[in-house]
């Protein structure tokens, strides 16, 4: 599985940086990294909407603090 998380501007300044750091930690606390890559973007379009994180063609909307909340409901589902 590919998780694209922005890093433009905008998302940037929402703190994408932060909800990188969360979903590595994550990534490596259930012991994914073999299942589950990471890469940047710089604008998935859709700025106005908090951190951008697209898994597959959806594209989440993601906040250093709902992090947690998105790798269990969109991550671990989808890959155990």
């Amino acid at each position: 599985m590919t998780i694209t998380i922005c890093i433009g501007s905008s998302c940037h300044l929402k703190g994408s940086r932060e909800v990188i750091r969360n979903l590595e930690e994550l990534v490596e606390r259930n012991g994914l990294q073999n299942k589950v890559e990471m890469e940047g973007s710089f604008c998935l379009n859709q700025c106005v909407k908090g951190v951008c994180v697209k898994i597959e063609d959806q594209i989440y909307s993601v906040t250093p603090s709902t992090t947690e909340e998105f790798f269990k409901n969109e991550v671990l589902t989808r890959v155990k």
